[in-house]
């Protein structure tokens, strides 16, 4: 098998690899051509690690998608007090070892109320993952937006978000989080947003619009950074010498040669994300009880850290799991899209 320098450029290093070990062996195998998705895929693959976090992350994303599943079937029950499983006794702790353990309740109840501690984790996975995806989605897509903007066109409108990049660091998010949150959850319901139960949905709208306007800006200097190098590309200068509009260059043309930087980038911002979450609400700013989040049922946790440690450690670890596999996650897709990255 010959190999010329075609050959070279279609098929890859992945290719090239097993294209010469054919002509080694004197086969006559035909290399199949894979794409830049198959091959990231391969590389991925071959991470134990990564994949291992994949699966992680996929139990725990299956467990969002279904929770309020069965919230409706009635297999989970987050709101009910089981006063029957607690001794006075004791404080009013559950009764048994581990928190109460038993087949109807696998990971016991709370302490002091009784509420099934599975069914609320559950729920809370499920409110927390959806605000810190919808976080995590508004700020990838105004940052890509903006950076491309600021990239392509260059010169005062570039300055201009480059400035309004710099204003918006500039400002203490945590303490704007804390200092307006009263304040804009009243002036949200003022204008008609619905609050939901226990003004859940007002709050988690309110957590996503703040962490998507303190986070774009890191997303628009990543990508205005790429879009620099991408212009400067011939099949750039062929849609502007046929006319194409600016809205076609930028989403037609430079925005498919930026998703495996913003694959990543989105991959690394969801645990961001999830621990923001969890710490905003554990500083009482976001989703109230008896609505579960994974941070207010840590929140609840922590009173009760050495009289039932089992109910403290089990929202701690699961927060911590998800955190470390999603940015392993990210670690193994930015190693599997740009291989070279570590040389």
């Amino acid at each position: 098998m010959t190999l010329t320098a075609s050959n070279l450029e279609s098929h890859g290093d992945d290719n090239l690899i097993d294209a010469e070990a054919d002509a080694q062996s004197g086969g006559n195998v035909d290399v199949e051509g894979r794409s830049p998705l198959r091959l990231a895929w391969a590389r991925f693959r071959k991470d134990k690690l990564s994949m291992t976090a994949l699966v992680i992350t996929t139990i725990f994303v299956l467990c969002a998608i279904s929770s309020p599943i069965l919230l409706k079937l009635g297999v989970l029950d987050p709101y009910a007090n089981h006063k029957e499983l607690l001794d006075p006794n004791t404080g009013f702790f559950p009764k048994g070892a581990l928190g109460g353990i038993s087949i109807h309740h696998p990971m016991g109840v709370e302490p002091q109320i009784g509420r099934d501690v599975l069914s609320r984790l559950m729920l809370g996975a499920t409110l927390s993952l959806t605000i810190a995806l919808a976080a995590s989605l508004i700020t990838v897509a105004f940052g890509t937006v903006a950076g491309i903007i600021a990239g392509f066109t260059g010169g005062i409108v570039d300055g201009i978000i480059g400035r309004i990049i710099d204003l918006t660091l500039a400002f203490p998010a945590t303490l704007m989080l804390l200092g307006l949150s009263q304040v804009a959850v009243d002036k949200m319901k003022a204008i008609g947003i619905p609050s939901g139960p226990n003004g859940a949905f007002v709050n988690g709208f309110y957590i996503v619009f703040v962490l998507a306007v303190f986070g774009w800006p890191p997303v628009a200097r990543l990508i205005r950074g790429q879009v620099l190098s991408i212009r400067e590309r011939e099949f750039v200068d062929a849609a502007i010498l046929m006319g194409a509009s600016k809205g076609r260059i930028y989403f037609k043309e430079i925005l498919p040669n930026l998703w495996a930087p913003l694959l990543v980038y989105f991959t690394l911002l969801m645990p961001a994300y999830v621990s923001a979450e969890a710490a905003l609400s554990f500083l009482g700013v976001g989703i109230k009880n008896p609505t579960p989040t994974l941070g207010n049922v840590l929140n609840s946790a922590v009173q009760f850290a050495i009289g039932d440690f089992f109910f403290f450690f089990t929202p701690a670890a699961i927060i911590a799991a998800i955190v470390i596999a999603f940015n392993l996650l990210g670690d193994g897709a930015r190693d599997a899209l740009d291989p070279k990255a570590g040389r």
